[in-house]
């Protein structure tokens, strides 16, 4: 097992509403190792960008952390340090942790990007805040390689331009390289190509995995796109109502999954060669998160639930070393349920798609 980078434990966030406390994150228990993507997946609202929000702490003014904790391990002058995120204060995280040792990539670049600046500018501005030590003409340069490493042409020309003058791959890119500036531990990536064409997704996702293979830094996904998770990630993390309801290698994940939530995602995916097959979807809603949620909060919509999920929690039950879940279907008294054929052969043709290298492991 590699070195763990950020350790998130018995996380606990609440947000304050109007018709009262929204419970999004209930117990969540995560880890990042170094040098590897880890994949956090789940339908909308099930708390993927809350958690890594909590992890910039940059979350909105109502929220409440009411338990758990960040624990972050990293290189200071030489010196190995761990700290807990959730014990920083703001200033603390935004001169010391956020952009220089955390960075993140948001969704839609026109956000990430002050419209009045250069791309230059922008990019050699947290250099110049975080490092500083580097004079002007040493972030100039170090702007240049950065766009040139993000696969940029014609750099010199670029640092001038303004971001409406460049395309959203571009400025996506550009984002990407800003993030970079300050050499961060830790890369985040929040649903990063999801305003952008099928074609630059595809560019802008083996960009990320060559700056990591260069670099050897830590990234996190947030996508509900499958297709990309089984190009990028070595690690993933299912999310259902605020807790990780399966975790396990991308091998794990994909060709051996266990919670009924796992197989409903996998099986709901598109693909072009089902012709008359119709296309799963899972049954219901999720809950209502102003709610306390008795039992399994996915018992509801899963078609094998069991009479003690209406009224017990399941815990997170050891496949292997690596691998996890929370359901009762992996209790050694509950019955013998598998995924359907139908789940499988939809899943095989998912992966066989995405050209997954990990074939070795159906042998």
């Amino acid at each position: 097992m590699s070195e763990t980078v950020l350790s998130i434990q018995h996380l606990s966030i609440s947000f304050k509403t109007s018709n009262g406390m929204v419970n999004a994150i209930r117990g969540l228990d995560l880890d990042l190792y170094k040098g590897k993507t880890l994949a956090i997946v789940g339908e909308s609202g099930s708390g993927k960008s809350v958690t890594v929000k909590a992890i910039m702490r940059i979350l909105s003014g109502n929220q409440k952390i009411n338990s758990g904790s960040i624990i972050f391990n990293y290189d200071r002058d030489g010196e190995k340090v761990s700290e807990d995120l959730l014990k920083l204060s703001k200033k603390e995280m935004r001169s010391r942790i956020n952009g220089r040792r955390i960075a993140m990539v948001f969704q839609d670049p026109m956000t990430s990007l002050n419209p009045t600046m250069t791309i230059g500018k922008q990019i050699m501005e947290s250099m110049i805040i975080h490092q500083l030590k580097k004079k002007r003409t040493e972030a100039y340069q170090r702007a240049l390689e950065l766009l040139r490493l993000v696969g940029i042409t014609d750099p010199e020309k670029r640092m001038k331009n303004y971001p409406h003058q460049l395309s959203g791959g571009m400025r996506q890119r550009v984002v990407i390289a800003i993030m970079l500036a300050c050499d961060p531990e830790v890369l985040i990536c929040d649903e990063p190509t999801t305003a952008l064409d099928v074609t630059i997704q595809a560019k802008i996702l083996e960009l990320i995995k060559e700056i990591q293979a260069k670099t050897h830094i830590s990234v996190i996904y947030i996508t509900h796109d499958l297709g990309v998770v089984a190009k990028v990630a070595d690690y993933v993390a299912v999310m259902y109502a605020g807790k990780i309801v399966e975790r396990g290698t991308v091998n794990e994940i994909f060709y051996d999954p266990k919670h009924p939530y796992t197989w409903g995602l996998l099986s709901s995916m598109p693909d072009i060669d089902s012709e008359n097959e119709k296309l799963y979807t899972i049954p219901g809603s999720p809950p209502n998160l102003l709610h306390k949620i008795e039992g399994d909060a996915f018992a509801p919509r899963n078609v094998h639930a069991l009479k003690i999920d209406f009224k017990q929690e399941p815990p997170m039950f050891k496949v292997t070393d690596t691998h996890y879940a929370a359901t009762w279907l992996l209790h050694e008294n509950a019955p013998k349920v598998e995924m359907s054929e139908t789940l499988r052969r939809r899943i095989d043709k998912v992966v066989k798609e995405a050209g997954s290298p990990w074939k070795q492991l159906r042998s």
